[in-house]
C-alpha cells in the first residue's frame, strides 16, 4: 500500500508533534482541527520545533522550509478525501472517537487506513464504528513526538495484516521503532505505567513520603530520567485519571481502582503542568 499524503486531527501537542515528523519523513500533511486558530497554534509548534532544529545545527533553513512547505492546514474533514492514512490525535474519549472515525469513514477513499493515536481505548471498538474494520489500527505515539523514538502499534480483531505491515513501514519511515502489541485496555505502556504512577500517588495519600521524596527515590534508586509525579503531571492528572478508568473498567480489577487522591485533584482543577498547578506548582515558572 503506498501512502503519500497523511491526515494528522488534533492540532494540539501530540498531533503537531506527529504532523510534524511525517512531514519531515517527506510526506505531504494535512494538519486539521475545529478552528483556524488551534490549526494556527499546532502549524506554530512545529516551526518552533524546527527553528531549534536550525539554531542546533541540525537542520538547514532550505530543510525546514522545505517541511513546511509539505503542511497544510485543514479545518475541512472532507480534506480526507486526499488523503491515504489519516491518524487521528483527539481527546481520548471513546464517544468523540467513534463519532469522529463514522465521519472518516464516509470522506476518505477505499483504500485509506485510519489510524487511532489513542493511549487506551480498544481500537476493535473505535473500528466498529465503520464499515472499514479491516483498515482501522492504533499508532500510540510518546510525547514528545519529535523526540521519542517508540510507535506502540495496536491491532483491532479485524485489522488485516497488509494494514500492519504498512503501518510498520510508515513508522520506521518516520525513524520510528515500531513494536506490536495486542488490543487490551492500556495496551503495554499505560498497562505497566499507569498503575506505577498510580501507586506513587497512594504512596503520597497514605503520608509514606512527599512527592518531592517519591520522585527522587525513583529517579536515583531506580535510575528513571523523571519521577513518576513530575511525569503525571506532565502527562496531565485527567489523563492519568481516564486511563486508570479504562484500566478498571477494562479487567474489572481493584489493583486498577483510580487514588482518591487523584480524583481529589483532578476535580480541584489541578491538572498538573498545563493548569499550573498539579503535585508540584508550575504557576511561578
Amino acid at each position: 500500500m503506498n501512502i503519500q499524503t497523511i491526515m494528522v486531527i488534533g492540532a494540539g501537542q501530540m498531533g503537531s508533534g506527529i504532523a510534524q515528523v511525517c512531514a519531515m519523513a517527506g510526506y505531504s500533511v494535512y494538519l486539521h482541527d475545529l478552528k483556524e486558530e488551534f490549526v494556527e497554534k499546532g502549524m506554530n509548534i512545529v516551526h518552533k520545533n524546527l527553528s531549534r532544529q536550525v539554531e542546533k545545527g541540525r537542520m538547514t533553513e532550505e530543510e525546514k522550509g522545505a517541511v513546511l512547505d509539505r503542511l497544510t492546514a485543514s479545518t475541512e474533514l472532507k480534506n480526507a478525501e486526499k488523503c491515504d492514512l489519516i491518524i487521528e490525535a483527539v481527546v481520548e474519549n471513546m464517544e468523540v472517537k467513534t463519532n469522529l472515525f463514522k465521519i472518516l469513514d464516509e470522506f476518505a477513499p477505499e483504500h485509506a487506513i485510519l489510524a487511532s493515536n489513542t493511549s487506551s481505548l480498544p481500537i476493535t471498538e473505535i473500528a466498529a464504528a465503520t464499515k472499514r474494520p479491516e483498515k482501522v489500527i492504533g499508532m500510540h505515539f510518546m510525547n514528545p513526538v519529535p523526540v521519542m523514538k517508540l510507535v506502540e502499534i495496536i491491532r483491532g480483531l479485524q485489522t488485516a495484516d497488509e494494514v500492519y505491515e504498512t503501518i510498520e513501514a510508515v513508522s520506521r519511515k518516520l525513524s520510528k521503532v515500531p513494536v506490536e502489541v495486542n488490543d487490551f485496555p492500556g495496551f503495554i505502556s499505560n498497562r505497566i505505567l499507569m498503575p506505577m504512577i498510580n501507586e506513587a500517588i497512594f504512596a503520597v495519600y497514605e503520608g509514606v513520603a512527599t512527592p518531592e521524596a517519591v520522585d527522587e527515590i525513583m529517579k536515583l534508586g531506580m535510575n528513571h530520567p523523571m519521577g513518576p509525579l513530575t511525569l503525571a503531571d506532565f502527562i496531565g492528572l485527567d489523563t492519568c485519571l481516564y486511563i486508570m478508568e479504562t484500566l478498571h473498567e477494562g479487567f474489572g480489577d481493584d489493583k486498577y481502582r483510580p487514588c482518591p487522591l487523584l480524583r481529589k485533584y483532578v476535580k480541584a482543577g489541578w491538572l498538573g503542568k498545563k493548569s499550573g498547578k498539579g503535585f508540584y506548582d508550575y504557576q511561578a515558572n
